[in-house]
């Protein structure tokens, strides 16, 4: 049966990494992490930080990249995924002024155009949404559905997050079915199903994490990438509650 390592997303732990860069990795993979999604770098070069991920037995699975700095310096960015190791470059966040049509056809050409530079150094370009991104255009289409009906399915893939979608109203496991051979990581968070729907530690809220795991098998994901964006335990505490929640379905 297919086995789909877990990663997690390092954005998580931004107040941890600001006072000890190093010593947040080391917790993360004492607790079982297999990979990290990095969000930046802790001030170390690539290749430091490569060798400071082999000593821990830590993956660079991919870096979140802001869509400014893809746009300016994208063949340094992939040189520095090449040097770390990493498979994939995320496209993580637009800013309100970003969000409308006329810039998301111009976040399409640059997304292709970025894509296949990727694409040609054996890195993978993915897209990361939120919620906004699941309102419907003028063309009667999401805004996501846009981006990935006009991207080169070879060159653009997606990193869907199970959280966005189900606060918008969606079925995360359909969209992975639908966008079947797009979603190479796949972003995995639970929600509280009160009226705030605060992020919360995996199997605790109500998001349908079954459904999705139990596609994993069947569908391109390489990487599960555990992220909470906000917490009411430590952070530190609530990865290892997300870990040990994937480490018991994992053994159903």
């Amino acid at each position: 049966m297919k086995k789909i390592p877990i990663a997690l997303q390092m954005y998580t732990l931004r107040d941890e990494t600001e006072k000890d860069f190093t010593g947040t990795l080391q917790q993360v993979a004492g607790l079982g992490y297999e990979g990290v999604e990095l969000a930046g770098y802790g001030g170390l070069s690539p290749k430091d930080l490569k060798g400071t991920l082999d000593n821990l037995g830590l993956q660079a699975v991919s870096s979140h990249i802001p869509l400014a700095e893809l746009r300016s310096n994208a063949s340094r960015v992939i040189q520095d995924q090449l040097e770390l190791g990493s498979s994939y470059i995320v496209c993580p966040y637009l800013f309100p002024e970003e969000r409308t049509e006329g810039h998301y056809v111009q976040l399409i050409d640059d997304l292709n155009t970025i894509g296949e530079k990727c694409f040609n150094e054996g890195i993978t370009l993915c897209y990361h949404h939120h919620d906004f991104e699941l309102t419907t255009l003028s063309n009667g289409k999401s805004a996501l559905e846009t981006i990935l009906s006009e991207t080169n399915p070879h060159w653009v893939k997606a990193e869907f997050d199970i959280y966005w979608l189900t606060f918008a109203g969606e079925k995360p496991v359909e969209w992975l079915k639908r966008y079947q051979g797009r979603t190479p990581l796949v972003h995995l968070k639970d929600m509280t199903m009160d009226g705030e729907r605060f992020f919360a530690e995996l199997g605790t809220g109500g998001v349908d994490l079954a459904s999705v795991l139990d596609y994993g098998i069947h569908s391109d994901v390489d990487w599960w990438i555990v992220e909470q964006d906000e917490s009411r335990n430590s952070p530190i505490e609530s990865i290892r509650m997300s870990l040990d929640y994937l480490l018991q379905e994992d053994k159903r």
